[in-house]
């Protein structure tokens, strides 16, 4: 063999070998150096892009599809490795295959299945908002109404109020009541003197008070000449009711209490006679009967000692007036010196032998009740009570001023006697024109047959009574 031969031989299956070992590195035909470093940059790109938001259902063909940029998410710091390892592309980026010089290359497999929310997909991603974190983001952004308990509370203090208010006030009206008949209904007090059975029930062991109400308590006492007995009823200030409370609190009341006695018809002369505030006086004189029949203002009387400026007297004449306002009692309660000290409880009194009701014959007192502390100031505005009693008990008019007010009642009881006819009269008329109006509405509602037959029995009745009577003899 030709040595030169040899030498090319062997050159050209060295070349030969060198051109394969070069193409086969690349494993593929018409990549070059320049395809090379354009494929390493896609890798590189292709890892620094962002996994894919949402993934696909797991396949074993290819995707031939280049992915685009919006497909890729960045890996979170917080990731574990594992889980960033795991986020490798589903597919790699073919743009530089030659469809040519391969074949049996897989199709582009698109796959029907829905996508599913990648799981380490972070809830911070603005491009996959979780509805339960959007929700609660919606509800910590949106402030809290917090419920009101202020219409609840409110009542509730209401009622713990006015019940810790009837409590005290019911116990301070007792106390009340009970300090006043601890002053005057025990042993050795003025009732106790001059009255020989004190309380409500008989026995030493009755009660002395009788409670019709919260704030009303009655006393009665017997047992003394020139009257049947005694009844003081008290009446205090609701302070167990609320509303009343703040109601007195801006308009100011008096605890007051009222004694009537009850006098024997023999025991009481035609007498008429009242004393109060000059401004409760002329309420009187308006709303008492027996002072407007019988009694008038009575003026001071000259060169005479009289009450104080601010009381007024009412009477049926100056004799009664003169003889009822002694010098005594002047002294004690109603002169100019002892009313301003003694006689601030003092309202009214009222003696009358016309009194209407059951009992004609009464003397009324009514006074103011002070606070426990201060009871002492009513010693002397009630011991008015027995001294009454017995100065109306001995007392007999003269005879012109008797004259006088028999001649006046004489009249009263006339013209009583009158009203009653009237009313009688009037009562009777009403009757009538009822009984009138329902005959009015029975003919109404009858038929006209029944009116027909009506009306021929009245046609008869009438004839017959209009026929001239015949009278009848027997001949002899």
């Amino acid at each position: 063999m030709n040595p030169s031969v040899s030498i090319f031989s062997i050159a050209l299956i060295a070349f030969l070998c060198l051109h394969h070992r070069v193409h086969g590195s690349s494993h593929f035909e018409g990549f070059d150096a320049e395809d090379d470093d354009v494929f390493d940059d896609s890798t590189e790109l292709h890892h620094s892009l962002r996994p894919p938001l949402v993934t696909q259902s797991e396949s074993t063909t290819l995707d031939l599809e280049p992915p685009s940029e919006s497909d890729y998410t960045p890996t979170s710091k917080s990731d574990p490795p594992s889980q960033t390892a795991s986020k490798k592309p589903s597919s790699i980026s073919f743009d530089f295959w030659d469809e040519d010089e391969f074949e049996g290359l897989p199709e582009d497999d698109k796959t029907t299945d829905s996508p599913v929310i990648s799981e380490n997909t972070s809830p911070a991603d603005p491009q996959t908002p979780d509805p339960e974190s959007a929700s609660d983001a919606l509800d910590s952004a949106i402030p809290k109404k917090k419920p009101s308990y202020t219409v609840e509370i409110v009542c509730v203090s209401i009622l713990i109020a006015y019940a810790i208010n009837y409590f005290t006030g019911k116990r301070e009206n007792e106390n009340l009541a009970l300090t006043w008949a601890s002053k005057f209904g025990l042993k050795d007090t003025i009732f106790e003197k001059n009255f020989s059975l004190l309380g409500v029930g008989e026995g030493e062991d009755s009660p002395l008070l009788l409670k019709e109400a919260t704030n009303v308590f009655k006393f009665y006492a017997s047992g003394r000449r020139y009257c049947h007995g005694l009844l003081a009823t008290m009446e205090l200030k609701s302070r167990h009711d609320l509303i009343s409370r703040l109601f007195n609190s801006v308009v100011p009341c008096k605890d007051e209490i009222s004694f009537e006695v009850y006098m024997n018809d023999d025991a009481m002369d035609h007498i008429v006679f009242a004393m109060a505030r000059k401004k409760a006086a002329k309420t009187m004189l308006k709303e008492l009967r027996d002072l407007q029949r019988f009694g008038g203002l009575v003026p001071v009387p000259f060169g005479r000692k009289w009450v104080s400026e601010e009381l007024a007297v009412i009477s049926e004449s100056k004799e009664v007036a003169g003889d009822m306002i002694t010098e005594v009692v002047l002294d004690q309660v109603f002169g100019d010196k002892s009313f301003e000290k003694f006689g601030k409880n003092f309202l009214s009194l009222h003696f009358s032998d016309q009194h209407p009701g059951k009992h004609r014959k009464m003397l009324l007192f009514k006074f103011a009740l002070p606070d426990a502390k201060h009871m002492d100031d009513m010693v002397r505005l009630v011991a008015l009570i027995p001294y009454y009693i017995d100065l109306v008990g001995r007392y007999r008019l003269s005879s012109q001023a008797r004259n006088k007010t028999e001649g006046a009642r004489q009249k009263a009881a006339h013209e009583a006697y009158k009203e009653l006819e009237n009313v009688r009269q009037e009562a009777l008329l009403r009757k009538k024109a009822e009984r009138k109006k329902i005959l009015e509405e029975a003919e109404a509602k009858l038929s006209a047959e029944a009116l027909r037959k009506k009306e021929a029995k009245e046609r008869a009745r009438q004839m017959k009574k209009s026929m001239p009577k015949v009278k009848m003899s027997r001949g002899h």
